[in-house]
């Protein structure tokens, strides 16, 4: 009964990315990469700042959350690096495609995090806030090996949108500070139409028959991502207890779909393209039953 609660809770969210993908021929490729674009620099840096701003935020539990995403991230990047065996000779493509092992999707964090009662959603963003940078900077990582001086794409890691947001929403959440109003309403405003453009934008550019194309390689950097992930969240929660609400946030956090934009950094390298957007969509695709799985764990267990 709670499975079946938590997925007519998510389906609306699929339903969007169904969506998305029906009327994919109605806007130019041009018109997509511009949502996206909308969405990376403005409306989900006013999603990440809203939540992380609006509550105030214990630095006991930053200390927290933080050592724990990133090694939750370390262990999806080590377990991932067996596929290598069964990836592509270069290693560059081998990177594009290794990074979907540990990048996670946040529109469909912040989606399935209302899915629990009570939502940490501060907590949350916090974890995003903690985990973006170090995610970004290992997959640059990875796919600037032998590329030569990578200090640029460093840089614009650096200055990521998100990661920008959710260190200064962070800061104020820790403060304790009160954003007036009237500024922190058209934050509102943009921060609400986040979630419903990324959701439309990645079933408008999704490979929908990604399924059948699954390899022994993919089928090994999903389930790292998946199930590995969130299995090794589980262990680290139930040895340490973090607390409940900060439990609910790693498995969570540890158990979403890879990076919906992961292609586009391993295209930005001269990496296979094709490839790694093929790991996005089966992991998306997949995670339609997968997360609402561990929700119901969580559920269940915290």
């Amino acid at each position: 009964m709670v499975f079946i609660t938590i997925l007519l809770g998510l389906l609306p969210s699929f339903l969007m990315v169904g969506l998305g993908g029906l009327i994919r021929n109605r806007l130019s490729a041009n018109a997509w990469q511009g949502l996206d674009r909308l969405n990376f620099e403005i409306l989900f840096p006013a999603l990440i700042f809203v939540a992380a701003s609006s509550r105030p935020i214990d630095l006991a539990d930053m200390a927290r959350i933080g050592p724990a995403v990133w090694t939750i991230l370390l262990i999806a990047l080590s377990v991932g690096f067996l596929a290598r065996r069964f990836g592509p000779e270069r290693f560059r493509d081998f990177a594009g495609a290794w990074q979907t092992a540990w990048r996670f999707n946040t529109a469909l964090g912040f989606v399935a995090v209302e899915t629990l009662h009570p939502a940490p959603v501060g907590e949350l963003a916090v974890a995003v806030g903690m985990a973006i940078p170090m995610a970004n900077l290992l997959a640059v990582t990875a796919l600037s090996r032998g590329s030569g001086d990578w200090r640029q794409t460093v840089f614009k890691v650096a200055t990521n949108p998100f990661l920008l947001a959710s260190v200064s929403g962070v800061i104020v959440g820790v403060s304790g500070v009160s954003i007036p109003g009237p500024v922190l309403a058209p934050l509102e405003m943009l921060s609400r139409a986040a979630i419903p453009v990324a959701l439309i934008s990645v079933g408008a550019t999704m490979n929908w028959g990604a399924l059948a194309r699954m390899t022994r390689f993919s089928a090994i950097i999903v389930a790292t991502k998946l199930i590995v992930a969130p299995v090794a969240a589980l262990i680290l929660c139930l040895i340490f207890d973090p607390g409940e609400a900060i439990a609910r946030t790693l498995i969570l956090f540890a158990a979403l779909p890879t990076a919906s934009a992961a292609h586009v950094l391993a295209a930005g390298f001269g990496a296979d393209r094709e490839l790694a957007a093929t790991l996005v969509a089966q992991s998306t695709l997949l995670a339609a039953a997968s997360l609402p799985l561990w929700i119901t764990v969580i559920t269940v267990l915290f």
